[in-house]
């Protein structure tokens, strides 16, 4: 018996291991093609942020001047320099952000995979209803990847460029520092959009009933607004931005858990 389960514990341990390969795999499939085309994905999407024709400044400029308030949005400007300060740092940095985005294009198909590997667990019905997870869960982390995209990055970056403690000094940014803001950011606010989902996770384990969830919504509000420093510029506006989404995602996920809740204690008798 003890020799069964150790084969069956080693046989699943080897299936764990050729999913994380082939998710693996497709990451790195995906950062090589980014990284062939890193210059039009540099110059189009990574870099956008530094053109002041980006659709999130127009946007601004359009909106401040509807309202009949001058913006600095209309007349924004960037330095179209990042200084690079080794001989490798531009080679580096185009891995990293190859494997980045390699990452964030993967995403689905590592869902997937994790789903097949936890499949076999789950009785018909579990299976049924957990057919929506990959598309629920890639459409939020989507959604979190274009929310970072066209609100908090073009925030963060008009705020850095343009804050300063005094006329005589000057903002220079090397490409290391402001890739890590892009990057950070881009993958920051996505898994926090992944919030009902792992709630989802932890109410079915039992770790999380919705009455702890409505308990704790104050901590929570704290704990938001701490990830929200961390992954925004220091102004207020740009906190806020990321919290408002993030608390209704929070309300979203406590309506998911009381929703399962429900399901176990019917399902108890």
């Amino acid at each position: 018996m003890t020799q069964e389960k150790e084969m069956s514990f080693l046989a699943h341990l080897e299936e764990l291991r050729w999913h994380l390969v082939r998710s693996a795999s497709a990451i790195v499939l995906m950062a090589s093609m980014v990284f062939i085309f890193r210059e039009k994905v540099y110059r189009y999407f990574l870099l956008a942020h530094l053109e002041t024709e980006f659709a999130t400044y127009r946007f601004f400029c359009w909106a401040f001047k509807l309202i009949g308030i001058n913006s600095d949005f209309c007349t924004i400007t960037f330095s179209d320099e990042l200084k690079s300060l080794g001989p490798t740092d531009q080679l580096m940095n185009a891995i990293w952000a190859s494997i980045i985005l390699g990452l964030i294009v993967s995403f689905p198909y590592i869902l997937w995979e994790f789903w097949r590997f936890i499949a076999p667990g789950l009785s018909k019905t579990e299976i049924k209803k957990s057919k929506g997870f990959i598309v629920t869960s890639s459409f939020l982390f989507f959604v979190g990847v274009l929310f970072s995209y066209y609100v908090i990055l073009p925030m963060s970056v008009y705020f850095f460029y343009s804050f300063s403690v005094a006329e005589n000094v000057v903002n220079e940014f090397t490409l290391a520092k402001y890739m890590s803001l892009i990057t950070n950011t881009l993958i920051g606010v996505a898994l926090m959009f992944e919030l009902p989902v792992i709630i989802y996770f932890l109410s079915k384990l039992g770790l999380i009933t919705p009455m702890f969830l409505k308990r704790y919504r104050k901590h929570a509000l704290v704990l938001v607004l701490i990830l929200s420093a961390i992954i925004t510029p220091p102004d207020v506006a740009s906190q806020v931005i990321v919290t408002i989404p993030i608390l209704l995602l929070y309300e979203v996920s406590i309506i998911v858990s009381k929703r399962i809740y429900k399901n176990q204690q019917k399902n108890a008798f």
